[in-house]
């Protein structure tokens, strides 16, 4: 069972009516990446224009805060920053609020040098100082400042230690501790469940010491993902196995959101033997609704429109009980993510919203609702996906594989074959 959420202390960011930001349920919160072309490149930033847009279209959804992932190298946030001004200054009731990404990398990353995740890549003091720049040019707006996206996390390539998001963490309360940033700004590191928990090799002697620095910790947690790499969870249990294929994937959705709250547990218990009592929020968690790859047919079997309703729901529900801020990955689908040459990459269709404009099946309700009247993306008005024909979205269901049935051996003397399969891999 996971400790009560604590109560925020000292100053904290809140809304335009004084209430806290983050762990409000009146402030619902989502990953937003706003390029809409297969290549994200300066030359294909959306404007300032388009921004307003998506804007919209999120506002629609309920959305009050998102959550960028850089301050430069594209001018995408500096667009999404103008854009929510303007709309602010023509529209007294919009309002909407920045979890401001600051990207960290090490030195050497993105390069064919050796990488070196102790040594700084020399662009993420440009990242931190412009995104110094950017919270006093918006105080209204930037409530959060996220040293690092899975900038700790081994499996990234471009990884560093928790010395170095805690060197920028300390530029940052520094500068607050100063006056030289707004008094009220939250600072934390957005990062896999694991980089916080500090087992293992993640118990770097700096960890403890950046979970002191930060104000909250941000939790990134994806069993999406963990059906492939991880996936004991997923597999249906022997006394699962005679369900129907939707009464299955329920029970596997119940599963995975029992999964993600394990992983807060193990940084829940991690702080508690620091002897740290902080708030924890969902940085980035999401489902995506397809893939022809290891999450589809031929994989674990999930990736669809069904799921990915089902964990929302699941997962605002919980959040909302908790009282955490849940970053659901992500608004819009963003066709430049994941393999170039392959469509049906996952990385590209975790969007609540696809590059055709169909609303997929986790918002139907908001179309039926009216609430995108109104309003496009590009020309196009916001429909239903799969036609909106809801068992088009059932048909397309698949129930998560079996978990193998382990007999005891038996000294039978004959035996009945029932199925057999031969390995792909086997060689004859």
């Amino acid at each position: 069972m996971l400790a009560p959420q604590p109560a925020p202390e000292g100053n904290y960011p809140t809304a335009r009516n004084g209430e806290p930001l983050l762990g409000n349920a009146n402030y619902p919160a989502i990953s937003y990446g706003a390029f809409r072309t297969t290549e994200r490149t300066e030359a294909n930033v959306p404007s300032v224009a388009e921004l307003k847009e998506d804007l919209r279209l999120m506002e629609a959804m309920g959305i009050k805060v998102l959550r960028t992932y850089n301050t430069q190298g594209f001018s995408d946030t500096a667009n999404l920053l103008i854009a929510i001004d303007e709309l602010m200054a023509e529209d007294e009731n919009f309002e909407m609020y920045v979890m401001l990404g600051i990207w960290i990398d090490a030195l050497n990353s993105w390069t064919s040098n050796p990488i070196d995740p102790t040594q700084n890549n020399p662009a993420n003091y440009a990242e931190v100082a412009k995104a110094i720049e950017m919270v006093n040019a918006y105080p209204e707006i930037i409530k959060v400042l996220a040293v690092g996206n899975e900038a700790m996390v081994h499996w990234a390539p471009y990884h560093v230690t928790p010395t170095i998001i805690l060197e920028h963490v300390n530029i940052l309360r520094e500068k607050r501790d100063n006056g030289e940033i707004p008094a009220n700004v939250w600072i934390t590191s957005s990062d896999n469940f694991a980089s916080w928990a500090g087992q293992g090799d993640y118990n770097h002697p700096d960890l403890a010491k950046l979970v002191e620095a930060v104000d909250y910790i941000s939790l990134h947690s994806y069993p999406f993902h963990d059906t492939h790499y991880a996936n004991a969870f997923w597999l249906v249990p022997e006394e699962e196995q005679s369900l129907t294929t939707i009464e299955k994937v329920d029970a596997a959705m119940l599963r995975a959101k029992q999964h993600l709250l394990s992983q807060v547990k193990l940084v829940q218990d991690y702080l508690a033997g620091l002897g740290v009592n902080k708030q924890i929020h969902i940085g980035e968690t999401g489902w995506a609704s397809e893939t022809n790859v290891m999450y589809g047919d031929e994989g674990s079997k999930a990736a669809d429109e069904y799921k990915q309703e089902a964990f929302f729901d699941l997962m605002r529900a919980w959040s909302q009980e908790f009282g955490a801020s849940l970053f659901f990955f992500q608004a819009f689908d963003e066709p430049w993510k994941g393999a170039a040459d392959n469509p049906g990459d996952s990385e590209k269709h975790f969007g609540l919203i696809d590059i055709n404009d169909n609303a997929k099946y986790v918002i139907w309700d908001l179309v039926d609702a009216g609430a995108f009247n109104g309003i496009t993306r590009a020309g196009l008005n916001i429909v239903k996906s799969q036609g909106g024909v809801e068992q088009n979205v059932l048909d397309s269901v698949l129930a998560p594989n079996a978990k193998p049935v382990v007999d005891q051996p038996s000294d039978a003397d004959q035996f009945i074959v029932l199925d057999s399969t031969l390995l792909k891999s086997r060689v004859c």
